[in-house]
């Protein structure tokens, strides 16, 4: 079988499932998923579960931080287990296409070109399963009747954390601006969604000459919905954020505009060339 390591919040835990589903398929094995990045408390949830994926009971995983000292010696001690490969950078690790079975991933894997050779299966499984509340079910349907454009602005430890900060730092109102100006030229009477998980931030500081509805009532908790609301929009907006990464590409539509923050990383020796599809724009 494939392992992947799952960590971090639900755009990263997307990115490393797709990869290990990829190299899983290539092989014609199953896939299991390592969470033991969540048996001590975390700012996260797993939130796989609402998504159409099948996976099996990870079994002869590497050792890990989680295991403690003496599990830990306890792996070496017996020996065997599963090969761990960790991602040689933040672009696309060439070395991925040589890996066999039995191995363990560890990375973030963000870039379409992991697992663009099955997409389509990758779409089928991506599917979120859980049915929206009553909320979201209206959203859904009011997107559905208008020209939708969701706009993800991404604050939380993007803002609050000094080292995330340095390391992502957040997109400017004017990036906003300036994205909306450009879609809406090609578009009639757009309707902007705006998400966020700082919805009372972005309801007080984002003005734009379009229609905005803010959408705020989601929590961590219920990210997922968000998720869906962001890909049944027919173009996006995205923020430097593997979160409306996802929202983008979830959308299926060949013809959506999907604009980008050309700096992905306020840290200038930060680099994923990778990081987005062909054919998304950049301002």
């Amino acid at each position: 079988m494939i392992s992947t390591r799952i960590r971090g919040g639900l755009g990263n835990q997307l990115f490393q499932y797709c990869a290990g589903r990829a190299l899983g398929l290539r092989h014609g094995v199953d896939l299991s998923l390592d969470l033991r990045d969540y048996d001590r408390p975390k700012a996260f949830n797993v939130g796989l579960d609402h998504f159409n994926i099948s996976t099996v009971p990870p079994v002869n995983l590497p050792p890990a931080r989680e295991d403690g000292v003496f599990g830990a010696l306890a792996k070496v001690l017996r020996g065997g287990g599963m090969k761990s490969y960790r991602e040689a950078s933040l672009g696309y690790d060439a070395a991925f296409e040589s890996l066999g079975d039995n191995t363990h991933l560890k990375g973030y894997w963000q870039s379409e070109r992991y697992f663009a050779d099955c997409s389509e299966q990758i779409r089928e499984d991506l599917q979120i399963i859980t049915p929206p509340n009553a909320q979201n079910a209206k959203m859904l349907e009011e997107i559905s009747g208008c020209t939708a454009v969701s706009l993800h602005i991404r604050r939380g430890d993007y803002v609050s954390n000094e080292k995330y900060n340095a390391a992502h730092g957040t997109c400017d109102l004017a990036y906003y601006e300036r994205a909306a100006g450009f879609i809406a030229e090609e578009l009639d009477a757009p309707v902007i969604y705006a998400f966020s998980d700082d919805p009372a931030w972005v309801a007080e500081h984002l003005e734009l000459p379009f229609e905005v509805r803010y959408v705020g009532h989601n929590d961590g908790n219920t990210n997922y919905e968000d998720l869906r609301l962001m890909a049944a929009c027919q173009h996006h907006i995205i923020a430097n954020s593997s979160f409306s990464w996802w929202g983008a590409w979830l959308n299926p539509d060949p013809a959506k505009m999907v604009v980008a923050p050309t700096r992905w990383y306020a840290d200038p020796d930060k680099s994923n060339p990778d990081i987005l599809p062909d054919g998304w724009l950049t301002i």
